[in-house]
């Protein structure tokens, strides 16, 4: 069953029984009131024993009652709240297409009732001139129950939630006459927390209890980092949101250079374990970012191609075709997310973030600064000598020959190297590594670049194949891939510059 998504983008305030709501249509943006209604709404939310979704901020609730009874998730996001939505069924059983969004933070654990929500709503939609509907403002009657200590409460609240019609000052406007009349901005976060109360969790679950000069927990903060960023475009991933692969891909990428590049930081084998799990995660994810990258190259280069001889209905045979197996290799990182393979490797990652073994030497460790410090020399001094080598026998100019092209490919391997630890060791000491980090990525961009006009080289010339054997025409893949040899020339232009803006930052520290 489809699954719909919006963002909800709103403020809430708190209000006595007494409060009188205002004029609505006072507020700046309001011409109108459209309709009035008032809704019965009863909720279930649902979390494990320890509350780990409530400790992420994502609420799980079963609703009845209103306009959009169903299953709802939501989660946190920079410009408001993502709100997935499932269909309601007879049953209490959470389905497994919104089980799935959550699955990576409660890997095993059973979800069960925490807290109970009903609400009488009395929901007002204010419209602007025309009618148009721009928010929704709601008088909220609240009696809510922990269930986890079955105790009660009742309140009341305001809430105004905006539509996509909505000038972008509403919300601001809004909360000045809603103020006027007495209301307060809430400092709750949701339904949930106040009922709750003191069953709320006001601390996450500790990770480690490293002592925070240790060169160990440096590393270990940029493990957190990156492994807090892939449960978080875990289920971005599967609502295939665009780009989500791609950033799940590159948190999977840095977690395992950091276990490779600070390994002598961490004792035991685990580590190791975890980075070859991790680099399995990225095998799957990279099939289908290739595939997403390719599409949308063949798309821009039969649209841009300056010649004019490459017609629509080609292109886009050729577009559609990596579209299908963007959505075949889309399938299969899904699969890979639902195995029990991937909940063990992130079982693995807290364990190894949570209690990280320290590596046993009877002499002083050294500072943490200076142990940090030898691993970003390391790679750096790895990054010269891949550089050196291709550029052994290339002369900045002309077109690279296969085994050119791999040498390449290895250099951008090592800068990205560079910059994952460069950028943990910024994170971990007072080193100003900005610059460098910066350079870094626009010498990976411009690799980046290349690697991709390469793949799309190679893309273009199995294409080619296919179609021939179909006693197709191709001579749009021959057009294609000399453009693509060209562009390959032209991005590696940059690439001498792009070098040395490294090395002098690297100098500079």
């Amino acid at each position: 069953m489809e699954l719909k998504s919006q963002v909800e983008v709103e403020a809430k305030f708190s209000v006595t029984s007494d409060t009188v709501v205002p004029d609505l249509t006072t507020i700046m943006g309001v011409e109108q009131i459209v309709s009035t209604k008032v809704h019965h709404l009863s909720a279930v939310y649902y979390d494990t024993e320890d509350l780990r979704l409530t400790r992420s901020k994502i609420t799980l609730r079963r609703r009845t009652g209103g306009t959009d009874d169903g299953w709802h998730i939501k989660f946190p996001g920079k410009t408001g709240r993502l709100e997935i939505h499932h269909p309601i069924d007879r049953g209490t059983k959470i389905p497994e297409e919104i089980h799935s969004m959550v699955r990576s933070i409660v890997r095993d654990e059973p979800l069960s009732p925490i807290a109970q929500v009903d609400n009488e709503r009395h929901e007002t939609l204010l419209g602007d001139a025309a009618g148009t509907v721009v928010a929704e403002f709601c008088d909220d009657h609240v009696s809510a129950t922990s269930l986890k200590s079955n105790t009660a409460t009742s309140w009341r609240e305001w809430e105004v939630e905006v539509t996509p019609a909505a000038p972008s000052t509403l919300i601001a406007a809004a909360t000045e006459v809603l103020t006027r009349a007495g209301a307060a901005a809430s400092k709750s976060p949701s339904k949930l927390a106040m009922a709750l109360g003191p069953d709320l969790p006001t601390e996450p679950m500790v990770d480690n209890d490293l002592d925070p000069n240790s060169p160990t927990a440096g590393v270990i903060a940029a493990l957190k980092r990156n492994r807090d960023k892939l449960l978080a475009y875990d289920p971005r991933v599967r609502r295939d949101e665009w780009d989500s692969v791609h950033q799940m891909r590159v948190a999977t990428r840095e977690l395992r250079s950091h276990l490779q590049s600070f390994a002598s930081i961490l004792a035991g084998t685990h580590h190791k374990d975890v980075s070859e799990e991790l680099k399995h995660l990225a095998a799957t994810l990279g099939v289908a970012r290739d595939a997403e990258v390719i599409a949308e190259r063949f798309k821009d280069l039969c649209d841009q191609h300056p010649s004019g001889i490459i017609d629509a209905a080609s292109g886009k045979q050729l577009h559609d075709d990596m579209l299908a197996e963007y959505a075949a290799a889309h399938q299969k990182v899904v699969a890979a997310l639902n195995d029990d393979r991937y909940l063990r490797l992130l079982d693995e990652l807290d364990e190894l973030i949570a209690h990280p073994q320290e590596l046993a030497d009877p002499d002083p460790t050294p500072a943490s600064t200076h142990v940090l410090l030898e691993q970003l020399r390391k790679s750096y001094k790895r990054l010269m000598k891949l550089h050196n080598k291709a550029m052994s026998d290339w002369d900045g100019r002309s077109s690279l020959r296969p085994q050119q092209e791999q040498k390449f490919h290895n250099v951008r391997k090592a800068a990205k190297k560079l910059r994952y630890t460069t950028e943990a060791v910024g994170d971990a000491t007072d080193i100003p590594t900005g610059q460098l980090y910066r350079a870094c990525k626009q010498l990976q961009e411009v690799l980046g670049n290349f690697q991709d006009s390469i793949t799309s080289r190679k893309k273009l010339l199995a294409k080619s194949h296919e179609a021939f054997k179909r006693g197709e025409n191709t001579f749009i893949y021959g057009v294609l891939y000399e453009t693509e040899v060209e562009l390959s020339r032209r991005i590696m232009r940059d690439y001498p510059a792009a070098m040395a803006a490294v090395t002098q930052a690297y100098q500079r520290l």
